[in-house]
């Protein structure tokens, strides 16, 4: 298939067509994926999704803790006033 790359304002972008967004259920994101000599587009189903029930849980379950400390022990919360 090919494609006609258009002007967007002061951009270029590339126009796809409502049949080709339904197929692979494209919404208002997509990872553009860079390799070699081509450009693959990849749908985003829904970014951090479940993130939130996930968190729940490790909270219900103490396992939402800090994995070090915020301050390391050569150093001080001076240092960076």
């Amino acid at each position: 298939m090919e494609a006609a790359i258009i002007k967007i304002g002061n951009s270029k972008g590339l126009r796809l067509s409502k049949t080709i967004l339904e197929k692979y259920n494209i919404q208002d994101k997509v990872q553009l994926i860079l390799e070699d000599d081509q450009i693959i587009l990849r749908p985003i189903d829904e970014p951090r999704k479940g993130w939130e029930k996930a968190f729940k849980k490790m909270n219900a379950q103490g396992e939402d803790k800090l994995l070090m400390d915020s301050v390391f022990e050569d150093e001080t919360i001076n240092e960076w006033n």
